[in-house]
């Protein structure tokens, strides 16, 4: 599986670490505590298109955001997560 990191060009997936799904970017309020189980524990694992966060650790180092297929492996966009996040 090949990313295209919109800093560095395309890299294979070796050099990114894969966090998880993107809502980790939508962070609950403190205080909310059924908020923020379900943020921490309380996760979808669904067949098709999902977003995820995908750190670029042997390249720019950015934090990005790849939409792809989780059943093809076919990346479908790619954004930095800064971006994503405003």
């Amino acid at each position: 599986m090949r990313i295209n990191c919109p800093i560095c060009g395309d890299r294979d997936r070796r050099e990114f670490y894969y966090l998880g799904a993107s809502d980790y970017l939508n962070r609950p309020a403190e205080g909310d505590l059924d908020a923020i189980h379900k943020y921490l524990h309380i996760r979808e694992n669904p067949a098709g298109v999902t977003k995820d966060l995908w750190h670029h650790e042997a390249g720019c180092s950015s934090w990005l955001v790849v939409e792809r297929n989780v059943t093809t492996h076919e990346i479908l966009g790619v954004e930095l997560a800064s971006e994503v996040a405003k």
